[in-house]
């Protein structure tokens, strides 16, 4: 038996708010991270990024897993969102690459290592997160119109 279209409406709700509420903590933990320079030895550095990396992971997974699984494989049916997300999802794409590829690089780092270039790293990844939020904004309220 296939899910009503409020059961549909109610999970994607649902899924909306999960994700804003973990972009929210993402952001915030990414503020208080560029808040700490310059990245001394003294700050706690090494278990704010990583506390950093798992939440961004878990945002990232949850805007793929959730919100643009269900528009790949064809569970939406309205057609602007559709047309919005064919529009956004390269972007946003291109957008999860770089959150990737900051995780792989600094989820294990420590020390100087990790203080090398993360300034520039934060910096590039911050103007790619404000980008996918812009996106995923776009898409969300075209999702709950």
């Amino acid at each position: 038996m296939s899910a009503s279209i409020n059961e549909r409406r109610q999970n994607t709700n649902q899924m909306i708010e999960e994700l804003l509420e973990e972009r929210r903590q993402v952001w915030s933990l990414y503020c208080a991270i560029g808040g700490m320079k310059p990245f001394t030895v003294e700050q706690p550095l090494e278990s704010k990024i990583q506390e950093f990396c798992q939440l961004l992971i878990d945002y990232i997974s949850l805007g793929h897993f959730g919100i643009y699984q269900r528009i790949i494989d064809g569970s939406e049916r309205r057609r602007k969102v559709l047309e919005v997300a064919e529009e956004v999802y390269p972007r946003i794409a291109e957008a999860t690459d770089v959150a990737v590829d900051f995780n792989d690089k600094y989820e294990t780092l420590s020390g100087d290592e990790l203080r090398t270039h993360l300034a520039n790293d934060l910096s590039k990844l911050g103007e790619e997160l404000a980008m996918r939020i812009e996106l995923e904004d776009q898409l969300i309220s075209t999702m709950i119109a």
